[in-house]
């Protein structure tokens, strides 16, 4: 088997309804905009680790996270003046010593500058996306965040210094490939060389693809476990794919999170296969019983199916991306019945699942902090 059944329950048996679903985006911006508070939003115990920092500011688990997805689902909150607010609480307290996209001030400086922008914060942001001094070489702290800070600003203001930034970045990052096709990470004291899109391979690639391109189905195909039509990937390079008897079949390590990083690479036929059968195994997988979240829960690997519906047109993708879809709002009503409160962040509770839920909606494949800012 190339998942762990244990990690996974059977999928809901329930007809696509939008307006259960919109129903349930306008529950999650609710409960978060009534949650705000003068130290912004209260830390959930599942995303609570011994030493962590009473409050996170960043994209991933902290407060901009959450402005940044109250912006795009369209609350009633003053989200520019918020994300000001934010980015001024974090330079007062900074939680971590990083200008890393996700978890440290470039994310959050982004937010800021995309909801009220200003030549000073443009100026701030310039220096961030500089080629880092100790690079984790991924993408929630390292160059690969960086890269998608410089892009972005490049796509909204056309400006010579922002393509000369990203440039620096790229190279950088590409001379640190080895000859196998991978990264080596520099992360919590450890050198790994890890696969997924949240601190390896595959969050590399997709962030040098948006305007570079890059061969990387060697490595894929290399490190792919192929079993008839499915396959998955371990989350590290030469680590057989089970681990303390658990397989991770999710956004952030396994095939869900293969499949969203390479989906926008160019048609092949080698790596469409690999895609198909990366989706394939996550549909057989089913919905992740740890919760609904992007990062490790159903809504995440939702997303796989909706970046093949992008790549491929086949209505198929987008039918299993609403199934998931209603399964991961019924996950996270009754989480929030159960807990009296909702989970608070972007990419580990439920205003990630709500962005879901809004591009099935949609039908698009757009992921907050990473295709969209």
């Amino acid at each position: 088997m190339l998942f762990s059944a244990a990690l996974h329950e059977p999928l809901i048996d329930a007809t696509w309804a939008p307006a259960e679903v919109e129903a349930e985006i306008r529950a999650i911006v609710r409960d978060a905009e009534e949650a705000l508070s003068p130290d912004w939003w209260p830390g959930h115990p599942l995303d609570y680790e011994e030493g962590d920092p009473d409050v996170w500011h960043g994209i991933y688990l902290g407060a901009a996270g959450v402005l940044w997805a109250l912006d795009y689902l369209g609350s009633r909150l003053d989200h520019a003046r918020l994300a000001g607010e934010v980015l001024e609480s974090y330079r007062a307290r900074p939680e971590v010593d990083s200008p890393g996209a996700w978890m440290g001030e470039s994310g959050i400086a982004l937010l800021a500058w995309r909801l009220a922008p200003s030549d000073a914060l443009a100026d701030r942001l310039a220096e961030l996306v500089a080629v880092p001094e100790d690079d984790t070489l991924e993408l929630m702290w390292g160059s690969p965040g960086l890269l998608l800070i410089a892009d972005a600003m490049l796509e909204a203001t056309g400006e010579p210094r922002w393509a000369s930034a990203w440039h620096a970045l790229a190279d950088h990052v590409m001379e640190r490939r080895d000859e196998r096709g991978l990264w080596t990470q520099e992360l919590y004291g450890k050198s790994a060389q890890f696969l997924g899109p949240v601190h390896g391979m595959a969050g590399v690639v997709a962030a040098l693809a948006r305007r570079r391109s890059i061969d990387t189905l060697d490595a894929l195909e290399r490190t792919a476990v192929r079993e008839a039509a499915h396959a998955n990937w371990p989350p590290l390079a030469d680590v057989p794919l089970e681990r303390k008897g658990a397989i991770s079949t999710q956004w952030c390590h396994g095939a869900p999170g293969m499949v969203t990083s390479m989906a926008a690479l160019p048609a092949n036929e080698r790596l469409d296969a690999l895609l198909l059968a990366g989706a394939e195994l996550t549909w057989a997988a089913g919905p992740l019983r740890k919760g609904a979240n992007l990062c490790h829960g159903t809504a995440g690997n939702g997303f796989a199916f909706l970046k093949l519906f992008t790549r491929t047109g086949d209505e198929l993708w987008l039918e299993r991306a609403r199934r998931f879809a209603m399964h991961a709002a019924a996950q996270v009503a009754a989480a929030r019945q159960q807990d009296g409160r909702g989970r608070y962040t972007l990419w580990t509770g439920d205003l990630g699942t709500a962005v879901f839920l809004q591009q099935c909606i949609a039908g698009t494949s757009d992921l907050p902090a990473l295709d969209i800012w």
